[in-house]
C-alpha cells in the first residue's frame, strides 16, 4: 500500500528541520529498546543506508556508527552505500522483520542498489531484533501510549493487508 499523494502532499512543506528532528528521536527511541540493533553489521557499521520512499518526496540516510539519521528532499543526489527504494510502508514493514525482503526483491516491489552485502549484514540485523515500532514508539507517547499504539497497530494492519486506510 502507498501512502496517498493527498497525504504526502503536505510532507513537501513541512520544514525539514522539523522532519529531522522526529525521524532522530524515532531512531533513539528504537535504539533505546534495541541497543543492540546494529551489533550484527561488523565491517559494515561504518556504512551508509539509504532509504527512499516511492510514495514521499523524501529520502533518509542512517549512519550506524554515529548512530544517525539525515532527511532529505527528493531529488537530489542520495549519499549512501547501499539504497533501497519502495513504498513507505514496505520499507517500515522490513523494518520491523514483517516482510520477505528477497520476495519483494524479485517481485520487484523493491529496488536495492549499491553494496549488497552492506545490505544483507543490515537485513540480519534487523531480523534479529524483532523491532515493533507501535510498541517501541508509543513508549515516548506516555499516559497516551495505549492509545497510540492500537491507532499505530491498525495502522499497520491495514496497510499490510492492503485495505485502503483513507476511504
Amino acid at each position: 500500500m502507498k501512502v496517498p499523494p493527498l497525504l504526502a502532499a503536505p510532507v513537501a512543506v513541512v520544514p525539514l528541520s522539523m522532519i529531522n528532528q522526529a525521524t532522530r528521536l524515532m531512531l533513539l527511541r528504537v535504539l533505546k529498546q534495541h541497543p543492540d540493533l546494529f551489533d550484527r553489521l561488523g565491517e559494515h557499521l561504518g556504512k551508509r543506508y539509504g532509504f527512499v520512499p516511492t510514495d514521499l518526496p523524501l529520502t533518509f540516510v542512517v549512519e550506524p556508527a554515529k548512530p544517525m539519521i539525515t532527511v532529505a528532499r527528493k531529488p537530489g543526489a542520495l549519499q549512501a552505500d547501499a539504497i533501497v527504494e519502495g513504498p513507505l510502508f514496505l520499507l517500515l514493514a522490513l523494518l520491523e522483520g514483517r516482510g520477505d525482503a528477497d520476495a519483494l526483491f524479485f517481485s520487484r516491489d523493491l529496488a536495492v542498489t549499491g553494496d549488497m552485502e552492506s545490505m544483507m549484514a543490515l537485513r540480519n540485523a534487523l531480523d534479529d531484533c524483532n523491532i515493533d515500532l507501535s510498541v517501541d514508539l508509543s513508549a515516548a507517547a506516555g499516559p497516551l501510549r495505549p492509545l497510540f499504539k492500537r491507532v499505530a497497530d491498525w495502522i499497520r494492519d491495514r496497510a499490510l493487508s492492503g485495505e485502503s486506510l483513507w476511504n
